[in-house]
């Protein structure tokens, strides 16, 4: 059977509550359950405001949008994401420069940013924001990030669709992925930690943010009995029957955080021997949505992660490269970018392993054996 790199995992939970919303016939984007889950998501992020919408690209598009983010803008953006996290700037009609990661936690380097905003300002087009990721389940430096984003008056947002669960300490204080900046953006995609098929959340402790997000993902209906509209809005909203589903996926993130932290040390434990072989940065706080390998091929006697990739595919197991940089992508050849080799570098050696919360123990064997197969 296939093994496949991040499966969604349900249960009982999830197929009761629904059935429920579906006996109850709220199945159009409103609802009790979409209210509830809104209500239990804010409760876990330890935030005051959410609103449930389509994708977590449709939550970082209404965020850039209700914050003022458009055309003439400037927004910098890690180039060592998903694709979605530029293309909703470019939705807004506003421009991304790419900024590279640092090399011990992979996320946006505080130092280039601090660098791209001085280049920047002399070019008289200052960044309107910093859309900051939690990649792989890893909370960005907010400790350095918060405190220069005020200091330059750049917007920050969050990009945590990767890093539900995750905890990070700034000032002496835990914080929540999803509590940094104006906003921030979450994913429910089937291979997220916690998934409702598709949709998204957006998370603030702003109750005016959070209302014209709600509004605007509603086509922006004004209150009044006919259809009436002084904005452009969206069809952004989540529906019932996927809240229902976000629900019952919510009440088992714990055990999903916790058993995805396990496979990642089971990868160290049997991997960890391997001549070139390194992992992803063990950061406090992280969830492991995804456990990365790297592989280089100078210090492992001629493995890559060419190899290893096709002969995990040749048996029939579920790998990833790591994301391409965006300043690598033909999409985005002509923008600015401001690079320190660290993304070229972990795009070149990195693959991302079975990391699902539902993968056996004995699959996780066999994916270890495979890849232990390509030193031999």
């Amino acid at each position: 059977m296939t093994v496949f790199l991040s499966p969604p995992d349900v249960g009982p939970a999830e197929r009761e509550l629904l059935l429920a919303a579906f006996d109850s016939n709220w199945i159009a984007p409103v609802g009790p359950d979409l209210a509830a889950f809104e209500r239990e998501f804010a409760a876990a992020v330890d935030m005051p405001c959410a609103v449930a919408v389509s994708s977590g690209t449709a939550a970082l598009h209404l965020l850039l949008h209700a914050l003022g983010v458009g055309a003439g803008d400037t927004v910098l953006v890690p180039t060592f994401t998903f694709a979605a996290t530029a293309f909703a700037v470019t939705y807004t009609g506003a421009a991304p420069v790419f900024i590279d990661s640092e090399p011990s936690t992979w996320n946006v380097d505080a130092a280039l940013v601090e660098q791209a905003i001085d280049a920047l300002r002399r070019e008289g087009r200052p960044p309107k924001a910093l859309l900051a990721v939690d990649l792989y389940g890893r909370c960005a430096d907010y400790d350095e990030l918060v405190r220069l984003c005020a200091r330059e008056d750049v917007l920050l947002i969050e990009d945590a669709a990767e890093a539900l669960g995750a905890t990070t300490v700034v000032d002496g204080t835990v914080r929540h992925a999803g509590s940094f900046g104006a906003g921030a953006a979450f994913s429910f995609n089937g291979n997220k930690i916690i998934t409702t098929s598709g949709g998204g959340m957006v998370v603030t402790a702003d109750e005016q943010l959070a209302e014209r997000v709600r509004y605007l993902s509603t086509q922006a209906r004004q209150p009044v009995s006919h259809y009436e509209h002084l904005d452009i809005g969206f069809n952004y909203r989540m529906s019932n029957l996927l809240a229902a589903l976000g629900r019952g996926q919510l009440r088992s993130l714990p055990r999903k955080v916790a058993r995805r932290r396990e496979i990642n040390q089971v990868y160290r434990d049997g991997l960890g021997d391997l001549p070139g072989v390194s992992f992803d940065p063990a950061v406090e706080g992280r969830t492991c949505w995804l456990t990365c390998v790297l592989i280089d091929p100078q210090h492992s006697g001629g493995a890559d992660r060419h190899q290893v990739e096709a002969r995990l595919r040749a048996a029939d197991i579920e790998s990833r490269p790591l994301w391409k940089p965006m300043h690598r992508q033909p999409v985005f050849a002509d923008a600015p970018a401001h690079l320190n080799g660290t993304s070229d570098h972990l795009f070149a050696q990195g693959l991302c392993l079975p990391s699902g919360s539902s993968l056996t123990e004995a699959d996780q064997q066999r994916v270890i054996a495979e890849v232990r197969s390509c030193w031999r």
